[in-house]
């Protein structure tokens, strides 16, 4: 059986929320509704891009199958491509990964649809991202709570993940089929385990499992880290530290803009320096702006950071709109004057497919105790209200007396001591009423934490629909690995998931 799929929304910052609602803002491109809209957007990316791109990146993207045939339709008749992204995570990273590639592929299908022009779906696999903490965990969810794997690292702090290695994996390999439990279906933990093979970096590993996952579906998978990346991306950075002043008086007004309206900055502002990173024996390194282009020639490795990275994928690919998440949503408020001066459109982000897969299992359990999916948020406070409600009813009904008799008889002793010294009367009464309150909640503690401990079954459970909804925590598509649920249910929930991201993606058009 499919599990359950409920979608919801994106917990928009409050800079995003009316552009994204489809209201006009100055801050963020606008996104074209309707037919003709599209249609005439499309034109305005395919005038504004280059002829060449998938020959110039098609060494990068190395599509095969359904995802190569996709996207050359798209480069040879003046088609477009529809991408999102995501930094490298272990064994894939979460759930949200593959949410936001099937955001792309509906919205690319959709947008085929409508318009009538070939449209390919491109995941930007950022490589050159140098935050291996990030990168090198992920959840799963197991009987009892979450289980949180955690690579060791290999290489010194500040490599971009795509050189950074890693070692013998196969104890954390063991943990996740394990989580998939013994009826599963393995050949996406053997898709895993095959990527996932030292002497393969932390980034190739995380391209070629993508691959793999996703080109059947026709989602090509981009390196960022590839050299030929690099050298079509050359002569924007350059350009970014040339007009690196420009830029960042440009910043710095739209930066004040948003603080003037009330608004949080999602990307701060590093005086001194410019949007450009490049390789150094010691990691990658921003450069600063007095320096501009000094030092820098064809076989220069550069990069973009966070707030330029989006300009770079506009000026290299005819990208129609990027899928993206809260957080960049919230950064690309930020962005617009850096494309204006750099001369490449502003980009056009859309929000992305959000999802909670909730398992029979789990389900059943909340049933069973009448409990919804939003009381596991809290630890523990789903529990304790179970272990409240269930405790003896004459029990409840003795505590709650008591509770209202010291309330009434406290304000009686109050009024009656008033007589004598008010304030010095009014003053012990609270303080002997606070101390028997806390007596009581102690007591009433000891009897939640003894009905815990006679019902450890009920809580175990508990336990495990939190780690799988809420694990640590952490919304479910934040942390919990996708591999499982495909191990479990495969195609079916990538059909089902497909099919919901769809609806969301109609209402975008």
């Amino acid at each position: 059986m499919i599990p359950e799929i409920i979608s919801h929304p994106l917990s928009l910052a409050p800079v995003a929320r009316n552009a994204m609602a489809g209201k006009p803002d100055a801050r963020y491109a606008s996104r074209p509704h309707g037919r003709d809209a599209w249609l005439e957007h499309a034109r305005s990316v395919n005038a504004s891009s280059r002829d060449d791109w998938f020959q110039r990146l098609e060494a990068a993207i190395q599509p095969t199958g359904e995802a190569e045939s996709r996207l050359r339709r798209a480069a040879d008749a003046d088609g477009f491509v529809i991408t999102t992204g995501q930094q490298p995570g272990l064994f894939g990273g979460p759930i949200y990964t593959l949410s936001k590639a099937l955001s792309a592929l509906a919205l690319a299908n959709a947008l085929e649809k409508l318009t009538g022009i070939p449209v390919a779906p491109v995941f930007w696999a950022a490589t050159d991202d140098t935050d291996f903490r990030e990168a090198a965990k992920v959840t799963v969810a197991l009987p009892g709570g979450p289980r949180e794997l955690v690579m060791d690292a290999r290489g010194p702090v500040g490599a971009p993940m795509a050189e950074m290695p890693f070692g013998d994996l196969s104890p954390l390999l063991e943990e996740l089929r394990a989580a998939c439990g013994s009826a599963a279906d393995l050949r996406v933990t053997d898709l895993v385990a095959k990527a996932y093979a030292a002497p393969a970096t932390v980034g190739r590993a995380y391209v070629r499992f993508l691959r793999e996952l996703l080109a059947p579906l026709g989602i090509s998978v981009l390196d960022a880290s590839h050299e030929a990346v690099r050298a079509a991306s050359l002569p924007l950075l350059t350009s970014a530290l040339e007009k690196s002043d420009d830029i960042a008086k440009a910043i710095a007004a739209n930066n004040a803009a948003i603080h003037s309206d009330g608004f949080d900055l999602q990307v701060q502002d590093v005086a001194g320096l410019s949007l450009v990173f490049e390789k150094t024996a010691s990691g990658r390194k921003r450069i600063p702006r007095k320096r501009g282009t000094s030092g820098v020639n064809a076989s220069s490795d550069l990069g973009p950071n966070v707030l330029l990275r989006p300009v770079v994928e506009r000026y290299i690919l005819p990208t129609a709109a990027y899928v993206g998440g809260p957080a960049e949503i919230a950064y690309f408020a930020q962005l617009g004057p850096i494309a204006d001066t750099l001369g490449v459109p502003r980009p056009l982000i859309v929000p992305r497919w959000s999802c909670t897969i909730v398992e029979e299992h789990v389900r059943q359990l909340l049933d069973k105790i009448g409990i919804g999916i939003d009381d596991l948020r809290d630890p523990h406070a789903a529990e304790t209200r179970v272990a409240r409600e269930n405790l003896p009813e004459a029990l409840q009904r003795e505590v709650a007396s008591l509770r209202l008799s010291l309330e009434e008889r406290a304000s009686s002793l109050a009024a009656a001591s008033a007589t004598s010294d008010p304030i010095v009367g009014r003053a012990v009464v609270e303080g002997l009423r606070h101390n028997i309150e806390h007596r009581l909640d102690r007591f009433e503690r000891r009897l939640v934490a003894a009905w815990k401990r006679k019902n450890a079954d009920l809580i175990y459970e508990i336990a495990t629909a939190r780690g799988s909804l809420f694990p640590f925590g952490k919304l479910q598509e934040r942390a919990l690995s996708f591999v499982p649920f495909l191990a479990r249910y495969g195609t079916r929930l990538q059909d089902a998931m497909l099919d919901s991201a769809s609806e969301h993606a109609r209402s975008l058009l």
